[in-house]
C-alpha cells in the first residue's frame, strides 16, 4: 500500500512505469518539499495492477517509451478507460518528433525527455497539485461527456514563449488582452490562463461581444432587475455576477459599442457593477481576459474603441501568430486532432497518408488552427478505409489522385502569402457570384474572418487582386 488506512487522503502519489534508476534521486525530494510519494515499477504488468490497485491517489502516471508500442499504447488505453481525465506522460530517453507525435495519438498528456531535471518535474506537477486538488478530476466532465479544456499543441518558439509568459501572469490579477486572427486559438489560451490560475476552481464563463446589440449585450454583462425594461419579469444575474472568483472572457472586444467600453472601464476601475434599472453597485471580483482580432490601434484613430480601456486592458498582451507562421505545428495539430475525432467518430486507427501530410502542410490556412481542426475531423468522417487522403480533407481537391507529380501554376514572379491569400478569396467571391456565406464555407472559414480580411484589403489594396471579383 502507498500509505497507511487512517491517513490516505492526506497522501498524493505519482506512478512511474520505468525502470531507468534516475527516478529513485527525485524519491526524497518529492517526499519532503510536495509531499508526494513515488511509486516505481519495471513493467507494464505491475504498472498495471498497481494503477488499478491505488488509482485513487495517483496525481498522474509516467511511463517509458522503451516499452513495446502495443504495450504502450494498450496501458494508455487502458488507464484512459477506467479515469478519462487521468495525465499520462511518455517519458523518452531518446525524443524524436515522429515519437512526440505518437504519443500524443496514444492519447498521452505529454511527451519528456528524459533523464528530468528536478525543476521540469515541479514544473510538470505544479498544476496538479493547486489547492491539494487534481484539476483532471475537479474541473473534468464526467465519463462520456465531451471536455471543454483544449490543449495547446506547439512545439513553435514563439508559441513557446508566449507560454511561459502566459504561465507567469496567470497566477496575478492582471487583464490579459489577446489578439491575433480568428482561429489561432484565442479563446483556448484565455483558459489556458484560467485553468493556471489562483481562479481555476472558479467559473470560467465566455461572452461574444459581437453577437449581440448593445442593448442585450449591456443586460447580458451587468444583468437588469425586474421591471427595467419591458419584458424584464424578474431580476437577471449578469455574467460578470456568474464570473465570482473566477474568469471572464470577453471575446471581440472591438465590437463592443463605445457606451459600454466606458461602462466596461469603470468596472475594471472600481471593480463593481450596475445592473440594468438597479439603484445600487454590485462589488465583484472577476479576473478580465479580453481577446480581438482586430488592430486596436487603428480602432482608436477610428473613434472606434476608447483609448483609456485599452491601456487598462492591455496590462499584459500578449500575440497568438497565425498558423502559416508557424508551420511546424501542423503535423502535431493534425495528428492531434486525428486521434481526438478518430475517437469521437469511432472510426478506429485511421492515419494520414504521406500526400495528405504535404498537402496539409502546404495549405494556407486562413482560418488557422480552427479551419485545420475542422479539416481533420471532415478527413476522418470521409475515409473510407484506414487512409486519409488529400481528398477527404481539402474540400477542392481532385477524386483521384494522378500518379504524376502535380502540376505548378506558372507566374511572372513568387507571390507572397498574402497576396495568395487574397487571390484565393477573390476566386472564391467570383465562383459564389459574390455570396459571401457560400464564398466563406467554400474557403473553410467562417463568415466573420471573410468579412474581416475584405476589410483588410480595402484598407490596403493590393496590386495583385482580381480585378472582376464580386465583392459587396
Amino acid at each position: 500500500m502507498i500509505v497507511s488506512e487512517d491517513k490516505r487522503m492526506e497522501k498524493k502519489a505519482i506512478l512511474v512505469i520505468d525502470a531507468d534508476p534516475q527516478w529513485e534521486e527525485f524519491r526524497l525530494r518529492l517526499q519532503k518539499s510536495l509531499a508526494v510519494e513515488l511509486v516505481q515499477v519495471a513493467n507494464e504488468n505491475r504498472g498495471k495492477e498497481m494503477f488499478l490497485q491505488q488509482r485513487q491517489f495517483f496525481l498522474l502516471v509516467a511511463i517509458s517509451e522503451s516499452l513495446s508500442s502495443p504495450a504502450l499504447t494498450g496501458l494508455i488505453a487502458e488507464f484512459k478507460q477506467e479515469e478519462p481525465y487521468m495525465p499520462v506522460y511518455v517519458v523518452s530517453r531518446r525524443p524524436t518528433v515522429e515519437g512526440a507525435v505518437a504519443a500524443m495519438r496514444r492519447g498521452a498528456q505529454d511527451y519528456l525527455a528524459s533523464p528530468l531535471t528536478w525543476e521540469r518535474l515541479k514544473e510538470i506537477l505544479s498544476p496538479h497539485l493547486r489547492n491539494g486538488r487534481e484539476p483532471w478530476r475537479a474541473s473534468g466532465p464526467k465519463r462520456g461527456e465531451e471536455s471543454t479544456d483544449r490543449s495547446i499543441i506547439t512545439q513553435d518558439p514563439v508559441m513557446g514563449q508566449l507560454l511561459k509568459i502566459a504561465e507567469t501572469v496567470a497566477p496575478t490579477q492582471a487583464t490579459v488582452l489577446l489578439q491575433g486572427e480568428s482561429g489561432t486559438g484565442k479563446e483556448i489560451m484565455a483558459r489556458y490562463i484560467h485553468n493556471r490560475s489562483d481562479r481555476a476552481q472558479g467559473p470560467f464563463i465566455a461572452v461574444n461581444c459581437a453577437s449581440l446589440p448593445e442593448g442585450l449585450l449591456e443586460s447580458e454583462l451587468f444583468g437588469h432587475e425586474k421591471g427595467a425594461f419591458t419584458g424584464a419579469i424578474m431580476r437577471k444575474l449578469g455574467k460578470f455576477e456568474l464570473a465570482q472568483n473566477g474568469t471572464l472572457l470577453l471575446d471581440e472586444i472591438s465590437e463592443m459599442h463605445l457606451h459600454l467600453q466606458a461602462k466596461l472601464l469603470r468596472v475594471l476601475q472600481e471593480n463593481e457593477i450596475d445592473r440594468v434599472g438597479g439603484r445600487h453597485p454590485v462589488p465583484i471580483n472577476v479576473r478580465v481576459i479580453a481577446t480581438t482580432n482586430q488592430n486596436l490601434q487603428d480602432a482608436i484613430q477610428g473613434n472606434r474603441f476608447r483609448e483609456d480601456l485599452f491601456y487598462r486592458l492591455n496590462v499584459i498582451a500578449l500575440h497568438l501568430p497565425a498558423l502559416r507562421s508557424r508551420r511546424g505545428d501542423i503535423p502535431l495539430l493534425a495528428e492531434y486532432f486525428l486521434h481526438r475525432y478518430a475517437r469521437l467518430f469511432n472510426k478506429g486507427a485511421v492515419k494520414f497518408t504521406s500526400q495528405t501530410l504535404a498537402a496539409l502542410e502546404n495549405a494556407p490556412w486562413p482560418g488557422n488552427v480552427r479551419e485545420l481542426e475542422n479539416a481533420v475531423a471532415r478527413g476522418v468522417l470521409l475515409a473510407q478505409g484506414q487512409q486519409i487522403h488529400p481528398r477527404d480533407i481539402l474540400a477542392d481537391a481532385p477524386l483521384e489522385t494522378p500518379a504524376a507529380a502535380p502540376a505548378r501554376v506558372k507566374v511572372d514572379k513568387p507571390v507572397t502569402l498574402r497576396e495568395m491569400e487574397q487571390n484565393l478569396i477573390f476566386q472564391a467571391l467570383d465562383e459564389t457570384a459574390g455570396n459571401r456565406t457560400h464564398a466563406a464555407k467554400l474557403l473553410g472559414i467562417s463568415v466573420r474572418t471573410l468579412r474581416n480580411k475584405l476589410h483588410e484589403y480595402r484598407a490596403t489594396p493590393q496590386p495583385r487582386a482580381s480585378q472582376s471579383s464580386q465583392v459587396a
